[in-house]
């Protein structure tokens, strides 16, 4: 990974900073119900204010798809800034097509203040990085600081657009996420060991072939093991599966092969024969599957196996998890193993980085989501970059 530049040395005195977060958190009957993207912006907003600039907070927030809608509207994770870091936020709500009054309320807020800027998406010309709304944005800073690495694999106004019109860096969250990042592939201590499951393969090819290329051991885990297990000709009986991948892991396991890359699947599987919370369940080796029963978690085996590799390695990487882990008790297998590795973690014998919504709940669940090195709520910003993609919001910051 390139050199980037960082808010470390920059003189916020007196400037108008925009800062790109990402504020698309969860909301229920009006109330924000997870407030970890704005949490990890906070130590950002208050290295600006402490130094005299003022935290202008841009970020887009659902899909309201270039039209202004209320029920878009960005006012309501206001007060979830205001509990995150003690301090008054303002708030803009004129939309994007308007730059007079936002210049206005920015010029008039007091040094060390933060604002909120409406949802940068009630303008169409976010998601087609417009030059007139590039131009626009730029006009309400003097500086451009992006902290959400969450939107960087977009190249939007707000994310790649601005840094290539005002001086820019990244923010304190972002830097931290790419340098656990370059930790985790860029220039990791090997071995390195890859988890990857999840339901499907056909939305993991990318990933697959650019981390056989990259790791010492890749474990398959979830439904895709399925897909890979029925394509070396071992029965799954009633388990989901993509039937018509075989040439596809054909081709990941010779690539896997020719680049001295294991590929670690399940030789054992917790099967049911319906699936439901708590439903009757057995482990079967895989050479005596029931013909009837679907495969919903790893088996002891097969998790010791993995546990072993584990211990083989000195960074691991972790997208999706190896169970139905959503339903008990499916999720043994994941949680087993993600104790393991914050074990190992914590011991100081390996770097652990994981990400991915599913990963980030089931390592919650699992408790240990803080155990890891680094966990990443980046969702698809962090699989593009698992899979050897350029990041345009990344790539405007190098140095």
């Amino acid at each position: 990974m390139a050199g980037f530049r960082t808010i470390e040395g920059m003189d916020f005195a007196g400037k108008r900073v925009l800062l790109r977060a990402d504020l698309n958190v969860p909301v229920q009957d009006g109330k924000v119900t997870d407030a970890t993207r704005i949490e990890r912006v906070v130590p950002t907003i208050r290295q600006i204010i402490k130094t005299g600039g003022k935290a202008v907070l841009i970020s887009h927030f659902g899909r309201p798809k270039g039209k202004v809608e209320k029920a878009y509207s960005l006012e309501v994770v206001v007060p979830a800034i205001v509990e995150a870091t003690g301090h008054p936020v303002g708030f803009i709500d004129t939309d994007w097509m308007n730059m007079q009054a936002p210049g206005e309320a920015i010029d008039d807020a007091p040094d060390g203040s933060i604002l909120v800027l409406e949802n940068t998406r009630f303008h169409p010309g976010e998601e087609e990085n417009d030059p007139a709304l590039v131009e626009r944005m730029a006009s309400l800073g003097d500086i451009f600081v992006n902290d959400a690495f969450s939107a960087a694999h977009r190249a939007h106004a707000s994310t790649e657009g601005l840094a290539h019109k005002l001086p820019s860096a990244a923010g304190l969250a972002m830097q931290a996420e790419l340098e656990a990042l370059a930790a985790g592939l860029g220039a990791p201590k090997k071995p390195v060991i890859a988890i990857v499951g999840g339901a499907k393969v056909s939305t993991k090819i990318d990933l697959l072939q650019n981390l056989v290329t990259k790791v010492e051991a890749l474990v398959i885990g979830g439904a895709m093991a399925n897909t890979f297990l029925l394509a070396e000709g071992i029965g799954i009986g009633k388990s989901l599966a993509e039937k018509d991948m075989g040439d596809t892991v054909n081709a990941i396991l010779a690539k896997a092969e020719k680049a001295n890359c294991a590929i670690i699947v399940p030789i054992d599987g917790v099967v049911a024969w319906h699936f439901a919370e708590n439903a009757p369940h057995q482990t079967y080796g895989l050479d005596a599957m029931d013909k009837d029963g679907m495969i919903l978690d790893v088996g002891g085996q097969s998790i010791d196996r993995i546990k072993a590799a584990i211990d083989e390695a000195a960074t691991l990487v972790w997208n999706g998890p190896l169970g139905a882990f959503e339903t008990k008790p499916f999720d043994a297998g994941t949680t087993e193993v993600a104790r393991h590795v914050a074990a190992r973690t914590r011991a100081g014998k390996l770097v652990s980085v994981a990400g991915g919504g599913d990963t980030v709940s089931a390592l919650a669940n699992a408790g240990v989501k803080d155990d890891f090195t680094y966990v990443s709520t980046a969702g698809g910003a962090f699989l593009e970059w698992m899979e050897g993609k350029e990041l345009p919001g990344v790539k405007a910051l190098e140095a």
